[in-house]
């Protein structure tokens, strides 16, 4: 497997993707090159989306496809906006609106309740009839601030506040990003099993 196709049109998960999985030999291509329109996502996971994204990909190309799905797991809010993260205030998908209803509906919640989450599910299909697709995980623990802060990153990100950096995740260099994200985490266990194959 020397080249696959990339199931994002999110500019800022293919630059994430591609600068953290990075392997020797590997060409990975972005899906908008071969014309592919972003998917339904009809799962009600994560893993169920990353899946029909993934298998869409590889139906379209014709090559081994990965595909990410991700979420922000707000704990006072039993969960939301989770699989619904990126289309939380409706579509079209648009992050400063899906920040205005997520800081509005933690208005009145005090800090100690505003605990989150970032999950990432990385789902690499062989075919479009993998019986047994490669899936990994990761998760990011933080918390949710009162307001914006820095300018890096994209989706939740300026909201999102990383305790051990005492700082938005929109605040850190791209390289640290890339090192502890939940996508990091993802595609560094998504590399193993890789490796294995």
């Amino acid at each position: 497997m020397n080249k696959l196709v990339l199931a994002t049109s999110n500019p800022g998960k293919l630059r994430e993707i591609q600068a953290i999985l990075n392997l020797p030999g590997l060409s990975i291509i972005p899906q908008s090159e071969f014309g592919i329109d972003e998917v339904e996502e009809t799962g009600l996971s994560l893993v169920e989306n990353a899946i029909i994204k993934a298998r869409h990909a590889s139906t379209v190309s014709g090559l081994p496809a990965l595909a990410d799905d991700s979420g922000l797991i707000v704990d006072y809010l039993n969960g939301a906006p989770g699989v619904y993260s990126a289309r939380y205030a409706g579509l079209p998908s648009n992050a400063e609106r899906n920040i205005e209803k997520l800081l509005h509906a933690l208005k009145a919640v005090p800090e100690d309740k505003r605990q989150a989450s970032f999950y990432c599910v990385m789902v690499l299909m062989r075919h479009p009839k993998d019986p047994v697709p490669l899936i990994a995980e990761g998760k990011w623990n933080g918390s949710i601030m009162q307001a914006k802060v820095g300018q890096q990153g994209f989706g939740y990100d300026p909201i999102f506040y990383v305790k051990e950096q005492k700082m938005s995740a929109a605040e850190l260099d791209p390289a640290v990003k890339n090192r502890i994200s939940h996508r990091a985490q993802a595609l560094d266990k998504l590399k193993n099993l890789f490796n294995q194959i």
